[in-house]
């Protein structure tokens, strides 16, 4: 690990996430092996590293978004997710409830 991991410390700044998962992307360590040194789990690693690479692809861009714009497609797109998954429901309960009139 480089001297940043090697540090002492009790919280995990910005920087020394970004060093951590630089050092993952590089293939210096690995998620599994980042966890056991660290004490921390493997899913908030893999989150940090998701962000990072999210973030990475950000910053190359001709014209990066900015952090506001990021939150609202991400929440459009949530938003449309939930949308379709309303009206499933809604499809699939009516569905039932004209089967379970054919029943009787």
């Amino acid at each position: 690990m480089s001297k940043v991991m090697e540090e002492e410390f009790k919280r995990w700044t910005a920087k020394r996430k970004a060093a951590l998962v630089m050092e993952i992307i590089q293939g210096k360590t690995t998620v599994a092996e980042a966890s056991r040194s660290f004490d921390i789990p493997p899913s908030e690693i893999e989150e940090w590293v998701d962000e990072g690479r999210k973030g990475m692809e950000n910053a190359l861009r001709a014209k990066p978004l900015d952090v506001r714009e990021q939150y609202e497609r991400q929440l459009k797109e949530l938003q449309e997710a939930y949308g379709e998954a309303v009206l499933e429901l809604r499809a699939r309960k009516k569905l039932a409830s004209l089967l379970g009139e054919e029943d009787k």
